[in-house]
């Protein structure tokens, strides 16, 4: 059973220095913004929420070369990443760099053969294609040994990541990372893609273009909602913006995409974007090439495009495929080791290293406990991370670096290779941080609650007040609303294996419909006290409000 919370009450001076609903007050309050001087920002989600981009140490010295190297045609390479963050942002540099008349490729390394970050191997390619000038977005902060080589095969080197440096800042002409140690740019939480665009941004205004970088943000917003990056502070004006761009986009491979996701162009939000298109991207990357999603991203012609979208979709059916059956081999491995422990990890020899993060996050959702699986290859163990809420996986994982042949990642989802046979003693290790971390901790998982409210009070103009705080997403999700003592009027199952409840609502004053996703198995009390978000629902051609009921008890 989840552990409900429902958020405290806002203080009652916010609603004497603010002139908007008591309800749009307490959503707000709840999602950090707590002086009433920010409402109103928050709520526009403009450019207000920006940054200068020169506010990165060394991001002069990166334009200056950049400049340099447009006006002696020399070749500039983009090394990216295989996820879609990487890919995102790989095609907003190149195609921002070929914009000014630039000479540029790219390089998207294989997640099987390469893996995460810089390799020696990738560099002198690109030296011998003749590039002078390597930008790599989405990664490279924790490549020093790499950069040492790659300065020494002659090649000047712009990092752009986003993940936290593990050491000295590798020796490049320029390391671009809101997360490096005390870097003065306001915002930490930007992904790949963000920041890569930021350092597009610098190179347009410092030639005068300012403002036509806004074509880019379309991707901008993709990568950053596919990564799973808050989206609050400046995060949220570039999704907000992007989603705006995208939805009149013209990019033939996105609408391409669109279609093949069966979603309708001009509707897209961040909800779609991250259940929808994310994972048609990541699907590339995570059991070929990830290039085939670059091709995607900056294809020119509509038929190119939908070639490249069905691969896409026979990639991500396939992923499906693969992610339950490992899935399913992952949760018995689970319940027979002892599910109760304060962290979950297993190893599998069949489970493709591309689909393990996936995997390890279902772990998550169901048990609640930081979780990591394995896939084995050889003598070499590649492993995926995830975590939960009061537990940094990372700082876990540099509690254990000697066991590890490289890692990296953020406090909820982690990476790391290590030979075989440190696996047991690394899986003691992180039992015995998570034990200390975790000790006392709710193991729950937690749903928490916006406010508790009457259904009758739910109506077309609440959904219209929460819809000024989109896009939803990590660290603000679509508020949740309790209701409590509401009849249940009609209840029936619906979907192949009956998973879902199809209901009919009803408080004494309102009648609503509602969806309960995966809950078709539960019992159902004739009176519930329910948790709900509200969505849109398309039928026959119109937009009709339901809820949405994430979980429901007997009335209290």
């Amino acid at each position: 059973m989840r552990n409900w919370v429902v958020h405290p009450p806002f203080p009652p001076e916010l609603a004497t220095e603010s002139n908007l609903d008591p309800l749009l007050i307490q959503l707000l309050y709840n999602r950090g913004v707590t002086d009433a001087g920010a409402f109103e920002t928050f709520i526009a989600g403009d450019d207000r929420l920006g940054h200068d981009p020169f506010l990165f140490p060394g991001i002069d010295r990166a334009v200056t070369r950049m400049q340099r190297a447009l006006l002696g045609d020399e070749l500039v390479a983009v090394y990216g990443d295989f996820d879609a963050d990487g890919v995102t942002a790989a095609a907003v540099l190149t195609q921002g760099i070929a914009e000014l008349g630039g000479r540029v490729i790219h390089y998207i390394p294989h997640r099987l053969d390469e893996g995460h970050g810089l390799n020696l191997p990738a560099l002198m390619y690109l030296r011998k294609q003749g590039a002078n000038l390597v930008i790599t977005v989405d990664c490279g902060i924790t490549g020093y040994a790499e950069a040492e080589e790659g300065k020494k095969l002659g090649l000047d080197l712009v990092i752009t990541d986003h993940h936290v440096p593990l050491g000295p800042v590798p020796p490049a002409l320029a390391a671009l990372d809101p997360k490096m140690p005390g870097s003065p740019y306001p915002f930490r939480e930007l992904a790949g893609v963000g920041v890569a665009f930021k350092l597009l941004q610098a190179l347009f205004a410092s030639t005068g273009r300012h403002g036509e970088w806004d074509k880019y943000l379309d991707l901008v917003a993709l990568g950053t909602v596919a990564d799973m990056v808050p989206l609050t502070g400046e995060n949220r004006y570039l999704v907000k913006r992007g989603l705006e761009v995208l939805n009149r986009s013209c990019r033939v491979g996105i609408l391409e995409m669109i279609k093949c996701a069966g979603l309708q162009p001009g509707k897209i939000d961040a909800q779609r974007m991250a259940y929808a298109l994310a994972p048609r991207l990541n699907a590339s990357g995570r059991l070929d090439q990830a290039v085939v999603s670059y091709e995607l991203l900056v294809a020119e012609s509509k038929e190119r495009a939908r070639e490249l979208a069905m691969a896409l979709e026979t990639n991500n059916a396939e992923r499906q495929r693969l992610t339950a059956e490992s899935f399913a081999d992952a949760r018995q491995k689970v319940l027979a080791e002892g599910a109760d422990l304060p962290l979950l990890m297993v190893s599998d020899h069949d489970c493709p290293p591309g689909v393990v993060g996936v995997v390890a996050g279902k772990l998550v959702d169901e048990f609640y406990r930081p979780s990591i699986v394995v896939s084995i290859d050889g003598d070499i163990a590649r492993g995926s991370a995830r975590s939960i809420r009061g537990f940094n996986i990372f700082e876990a994982l540099c509690e254990c670096r000697g066991l590890l042949t490289r890692f990296g990642g953020h406090a909820q989802a982690a990476g790391f290779q290590a030979p075989i046979a440190n696996l047991e003693e690394l899986r003691l290790r992180l039992l015995d941080v998570a034990g200390r971390e975790l000790s006392g901790a709710d193991l729950r998982p937690t749903l928490t609650i916006d406010v508790e409210i009457p259904l009758s009070r739910v109506s077309g103009d609440v959904y219209g007040l929460i819809s000024r705080l989109a896009p939803f997403g990590q660290s603000n999700q679509a508020p949740v609303f309790l209701s409590r003592n509401v009849k249940v009027v009609s209840a029936r199952t619906i979907g192949g294996n009956g998973d879902h409840l199809k209901l009919t609502l009803h408080d004494g004053r309102a009648v609503w419909d509602a969806i309960a996703f995966d809950h078709g198995k539960r019992e159902l009390s004739s009176y519930i006290d329910a948790v709900y978000n509200l969505e849109v629902e398309s039928w026959s051609g119109r937009e009709l409000l339901r809820l949405n009921v994430l979980d429901f008890r007997p009335a209290s």
